[in-house]
């Protein structure tokens, strides 16, 4: 089952084919975005227990640098990676939602994979899910709102019903139900990403006629932006002196985003050519992860 999850992108990619292919099998679903996306908070906060909430205020220090990372430096490479590329209003809407989203579900994978520290991955995407509940929506009017309109309460009330609700939900009911849920741990993960996925075929089939002019300029943009951030995180804290592991784990959590959520509000707000950059994001970041963690656990110093 783990297998299956870590093969991410290539599941993602040969479903965007059969939606580029068939992408009458996919509009019909532009419905089922939302609730996708509340399954895949649901699902993380099923693997979350209220003490790893508590845990955060034991490493202040670094959970609150990556968190300033996350929303300081993505948001504003998103904007400015647009607007030299000259992309078009409804795109840079797109990439900086997915600049001010919270770290991505599958960063915890990748950490593990790259030998991060997988329990400091897990509170900072933690963390970083519960501030972008308001700084998502705060974010998005800052850049946005001399370019397009911002719903800034639509938004921030639109976030609450399907991150942050499903998202405490389901770390309610692990806490509570602990020893019966240990056993099925597995599946959550796996229909996290089987929902992605199928957030990510959707939106290839509703941007079916966009595609063929704007796929490359997009998907030059989603590069540079994961791209910046990698480096951004590990480089920043080799500088602050922080050791090569935990280096490692802000790069992955900084540079992979919860592209899932901006790919929501993208489609609920704007257009589905605003949630192109969180589709493609999404196959993007999981494969520049994976590579990075190949390239790391073959590194003499762990």
């Amino acid at each position: 089952m783990q297998r299956i999850t870590q093969l991410f992108p290539l599941w993602a990619i040969l479903l965007s084919l059969a939606a580029w292919f068939y992408p009458g099998s996919f509009v019909g679903l532009k419905s089922w975005i939302i609730p996708l996306l509340a399954t895949v908070m649901f699902c993380m906060g099923m693997t979350l227990t209220l003490n790893d909430f508590k845990k955060v205020l034991k490493s202040p220090r670094i959970i609150a640098i990556a968190i300033g990372m996350q929303f300081m430096c993505m948001p504003f490479y998103a904007w400015a990676i647009s607007r030299l590329l000259e992309l078009p209003a409804e795109i840079l809407a797109g990439m900086v939602l997915v600049g001010a989203s919270a770290g991505g579900t599958a960063s915890n994978v990748i950490c593990y994979l790259a030998r991060g520290n997988v329990a400091l991955s897990v509170l900072m995407t933690a963390a970083s899910t519960l501030c972008a509940v308001a700084l998502m929506p705060l974010l998005s009017w800052l850049y946005l709102h001399q370019i397009i309109e911002v719903p800034l309460l639509k938004m921030l009330k639109s976030i609450v019903l399907f991150v942050l609700l499903p998202v405490l939900s389901g770390t309610l009911l692990n806490t509570v139900l602990k020893s019966m849920t240990g056993a099925i741990q597995p599946l959550f993960p796996l229909l996290s990403s089987v929902s992605i996925i199928l957030i990510i075929a959707i939106i290839v089939g509703l941007n079916h006629a966009n595609l063929q002019q704007l796929a490359w300029p997009v998907m030059l943009a989603v590069v540079l932006h994961n791209l910046l951030g990698l480096l951004t995180g590990y480089h920043l804290c080799r500088w602050l002196k922080f050791d090569r592991q935990t280096a490692r784990t802000v790069s992955i959590e900084v540079g992979m985003q919860n592209s899932g959520l901006s790919v929501a509000l993208a489609i609920k707000y704007y257009s589905p050519l605003a949630a192109l950059p969180g589709a493609l994001f999404s196959i993007w970041h999981n494969l520049s992860g994976s590579l990075l963690a190949f390239f790391w656990r073959r590194q003499r110093h762990a």
